[in-house]
């Protein structure tokens, strides 16, 4: 049976924890940030863990994840 291939694009943004979940960055930092409130820019540092739908659709882009 051949390898499978890894989605190159999910593996630049995804990382899967030791627990088997999928964290990402915090989305809607790039631009426009000065009509965001200062909350919305202090709860969006770091990183998340992405719901369970959403993990099911990345975890089939990272076999060996």
């Amino acid at each position: 049976m051949p390898k499978m291939k890894t989605k190159s694009g999910a593996k630049k943004r995804f990382k899967v924890t030791a627990t088997g979940k999928i964290k990402v960055a915090q989305a809607g930092k790039r631009h426009m940030m000065i009509k965001r409130s200062k909350k919305f820019i202090r709860n969006a540092r770091g990183t998340t863990v992405l719901s369970k739908p959403d993990a099911r659709i990345i975890r089939k882009f990272l076999p060996y994840g």
